[in-house]
């Protein structure tokens, strides 16, 4: 089944959504007010607003968006586990430990890529232990198993780290990585982190045959040529760079990677390697309508991106997973 429809149609939405963002906020722009900035014919105060504030977090939430939906459809792929993700599966948590850690010693301080680095890291490290108890076991409940205990640890660390947080501004930073943000962030940030996590997805991308392979079961997929160890090796590295340099811009965001891959796969034919494209898209246009709801909701203190997205894809993660088992039974 091939909707050739679906990526077009993402892209557009996508991109109304980048645009909307650009729109709303606590003090709405009018349409033409926000095309004049765009095209720096308009007034200071609403070029500052949309190109130094507004456009820069859309973009970086979108992008964060992107780089863990197709992580987790990457990653669902390989293990052949609809549950699979980076967040479920301890990569965010363990990449915003790593990150928590150069920020608690003053590490960032030797320069703007210490903090994407460590986020990195710790990405690479989490998928990779996974991706060694998935040559180990066929398990999906031991997988599961081994992301809640790298995120409890992960979580417990960084508790660790805050409990001993030597002082008020330190704690702030750690608690913004904890729960994740695409607040006040710049065009500068997104240039750090961006071609890490382009780097990343162009590696599932262009890895991704040898998911439709992994469908058959992995003797089957050995059996026609697929180097299984190139390609847990590929997609392991991918998913770990996408993930980690996007918890370096915004910071632990979870579930998102298993809500948009589960929606887009039955309009692919349940074919990974189609479904890498389009979960990157929905998941980008996602986090973009989550950030922009975070900004038009009147609250005291702004809601942190991490909190909604888990408020509204732990439920679905809960759903998936009632689906499978009643499937299984």
């Amino acid at each position: 089944m091939r909707a050739l429809w679906l990526n077009p149609v993402l892209v557009g939405l996508s991109l109304t959504a980048v645009f909307a963002a650009c729109l709303l906020g606590s003090t709405p722009l009018p349409v033409d007010r926000v095309f004049a900035a765009l095209f720096g014919m308009g007034s200071e105060a609403d070029q500052l607003v949309v190109w130094a504030i507004r456009l820069p977090r859309a973009l970086a939430a979108f992008l964060v968006g992107a780089a863990l939906g197709i992580s987790g459809a990457a990653l669902q792929g390989l293990l052949r586990n609809p549950l699979a993700e980076p967040g479920v599966l301890g990569v965010s948590a363990s990449a915003a430990l790593t990150a928590t850690f150069a920020l608690y010693f003053g590490l960032v301080a030797l320069g703007d890529w210490v903090l994407p680095l460590a986020a990195i890291i710790g990405a690479l490290a989490a998928t990779a232990i996974i991706a060694f108890a998935a040559i180990r076991t066929q398990s999906v409940v031991t997988l599961i198993l081994i992301g809640v205990g790298l995120s409890s640890f992960a979580g417990a660390m960084m508790s660790l780290l805050m409990n001993f947080a030597p002082n008020p501004f330190t704690l702030s930073d750690m608690v913004n990585w904890m729960l994740g943000s695409v607040a006040n962030r710049s065009f500068q940030e997104i240039k750090y982190t961006a071609p890490v996590m382009l780097g990343g997805m162009a590696i599932l991308f262009f890895s991704r045959r040898g998911l439709s392979a992994l469908t058959l079961g992995e003797e089957a997929a050995s059996g026609i040529g697929l180097n299984l160890r190139n390609q847990r090796i590929l997609t392991v590295l991918g998913a770990g760079l996408a993930t980690g340099a996007s918890v370096a811009l915004a910071g632990a965001i979870g579930f998102v990677g298993i809500v948009a891959p589960h929606l887009i796969r039955p309009l692919v034919g349940h074919d990974p390697a189609r479904s890498l494209i389009p979960s990157a898209l929905f998941s980008g246009l996602i986090i973009v309508l989550a950030d922009i709801c975070i900004r038009i909701i009147p609250t005291t203190n702004e809601l942190k991106l991490g909190v909604v997205a888990a408020l509204i894809g732990a439920p679905a993660f809960v759903w998936i997973a009632m689906q499978r088992r009643t499937s299984d039974g």
